[in-house]
């Protein structure tokens, strides 16, 4: 019988009660997702849609054969153990072949977002020494480009290209290899990926993780799915770069035997979104809050499209009381899940509704097989209820921590107290195990003596139906330290006046406290936002300090 990840009791209590680590000493992901299903031949793995209309069916014996391909086109181009490939490709199959390929050599994967610049590019394939990257044809310019300047780099492998591209082709490298390969020998602690992920200053880190993290994330995956998973069919929007895709559904739904819908979409467009919900009935989402405010304006979906939509999880920013309201009223009792997690340790809570009563504003519960605490960084002892600390996660055994961050033992240290990963964040308990978060440890803003986290006064601004989207930061001031200054861009065809920024002030005055509401607003077209989605608060801050 195929091993799986399984979540046993019918409270999240017992659940988490009962719940142990149990990963097969000889662990690798491609064995795991592609190998040890009741029917590979027949059992559809990704369903490949295209913007131009083409639609492709991949089973997981399919994915395997054409990853054994690319593994030995690898092998061949010099891979081998412990060496970085990096993949800057969108949603499409040479993305998981390309993976799948390298964990069965044991090499490691670089994924990276096709809408990273030059520098952001480079950067990242010098500091990892990838010697490889498979690229889109859409930015192998770009990426061939900045290759030159990294020393490690020795091939540029390019997928869907013209026959006349100087670069090697994906497609022509791997056809003609064999469809058989033995996969290496791994274990649950063999390295496996590194993800970048941007701080407040510096550079961004490389954070490794091992070939048992995507397991780490089935237990919250089944529960924000809430049911049996037999039937389900997971798709996502977001970049096959980010852990976000990677880890809350795309991995997981294959450690199941489940498949997962493919596109390659860009820019997000709503009504694609619901067109494909319909045409692969698709019946779990990932989506981010942003994704999901946009599905929101899309007129009576309910009526024309017919869907088959039971669970959306969420996460990176706030879930708003109306989107809740939307899915289960437009959406006809669609629940929605919220994810508490980053790239360094992800999906160690969450708020789902399945399994204990959401409360508004709480970032939920632990998932089953984290230890996750409200630290006191000073003395390293667990905090009590109703006390702010820094979030922590318990480091030995879970398999979402990361290992270090790449080539910085020195920042690796400075996450970790005693046995604790530090996240950043910081956040208070409720007697009854409920954790609310505060603000980034590096975003508190200290107002006339107040504490002033701004992602709460974000989530109390995003309810002004006039308001698209929000990032607030703490700005100099000489009587009160700093004030709170809110940078808000108004939904489509809504100006920023004088009466619009008195209303957001009432209504953060109203629903948070009277030191807490925003003494300066200002109204802009559009805000920084990372790959991923998140408001980018460094920039405003800085460029509040540049003027």
């Amino acid at each position: 019988m195929a091993w799986h990840v399984t979540l046993d009791g019918d409270t999240y209590e017992a659940a988490r009660e009962s719940f142990s680590w149990d990963v097969p000493e000889d662990y690798n992901i491609a064995r795991d997702c592609l190998r040890k299903h009741e029917d590979t031949e027949t059992q559809v793995a990704l369903y490949q849609a295209y913007p131009d209309g083409r639609r492709e069916i991949y089973t997981f014996a399919e994915l395997d054969a054409l990853s054994n391909q690319v593994a030995h086109a690898l092998a061949s181009l010099g891979v081998g153990r412990g060496d970085r490939v990096a993949t800057v490709l969108s949603q499409k199959p040479a993305t998981p072949l390309t993976h799948f390929a390298c964990w069965k050599l044991g090499a490691v994967v670089l994924p990276l977002s096709v809408l990273f610049g030059e520098e952001g590019l480079r950067h990242r394939l010098d500091d990892s020494g990838a010697t490889v990257v498979v690229t889109d044809a859409d930015v192998s310019e770009k990426v061939a480009g900045v290759a030159e300047e990294c020393d490690a780099l020795e091939h540029v492998v390019e997928v869907d290209g013209d026959d006349g591209s100087d670069l090697q082709s994906f497609e022509s490298l791997r056809e003609g290899n064999s469809r058989e390969f033995d996969i290496v020998e791994t274990s649950p602690d063999t390295p496996a990926l590194v993800l970048y992920t941007s701080g407040s200053t510096g550079p961004p880190k490389g954070v490794l993780h091992t070939h048992d993290v995507w397991v780490g994330h089935c237990p919250a995956f089944q529960m924000y799915f809430e049911r049996d998973l037999s039937e389900s069919v997971c798709w996502t929007p977001a970049d096959w770069a980010w852990i976000g895709s990677l880890g809350d559904l795309v991995y997981p739904s294959w450690h199941y035997g489940r498949p997962v819908v493919g596109y390659p979409m860009g820019k997000f467009d709503a009504e694609t979104a619901f067109e494909l919900a319909e045409e692969f009935d698709i019946t779990d989402a990932f989506l981010p809050p942003t994704a999901i405010r946009m599905m929101m304006d899309v007129d009576d979906p309910e009526s024309r499209y017919d869907l088959d939509l039971k669970a959306i999880c969420s996460g990176g920013e706030p879930l708003t009381p109306e989107i809740l309201e939307w899915a289960d009223t437009t959406l006809d009792s669609v629940a929605v899940n919220e994810l508490y997690g980053q790239t360094e340790a992800n999906l160690l809570v969450t708020n789902c509704r399945g399994w204990f009563e959401a409360r508004p504003g709480s970032m939920g519960k632990p998932v089953p097989g984290h230890d996750v605490v409200i630290l006191d960084t000073e003395t390293g002892e667990p905090l009590g209820p109703g006390e702010v600390g820094e979030i922590a996660v318990r480091r030995e055994g879970d398999p979402v921590v990361f290992e270090e961050y790449w080539n910085q033992p020195e920042k690796t240290e400075a996450t970790t107290r005693g046995e604790w990963h530090l996240t950043g964040d910081l956040g208070e308990r409720s007697s009854d195990g409920y954790i609310w978060f505060k603000s980034r440890t590096d975003d508190v803003i200290i107002t006339s003596g107040y504490r002033v986290g701004p992602g709460e006064v974000e989530s109390a601004i995003l309810e002004h139906a006039d308001v698209a989207q929000v990032g607030v930061v703490g700005i100099p001031d000489e009587t009160r330290g700093e004030i709170i200054k809110a940078f808000v861009q108004p939904v489509s065809g809504v100006d920023g006046d004088d009466a619009l920024r008195e209303e957001i002030q009432d209504l953060v005055r109203d629903q948070l406290a009277k030191y807490e509401y925003p003494r300066e607003i200002e109204f802009v077209s559009k805000l920084p936002q990372t790959t991923t989605g998140k408001i980018q608060r460094s920039e405003l801050r800085e460029r509040e300090l540049d003027e």
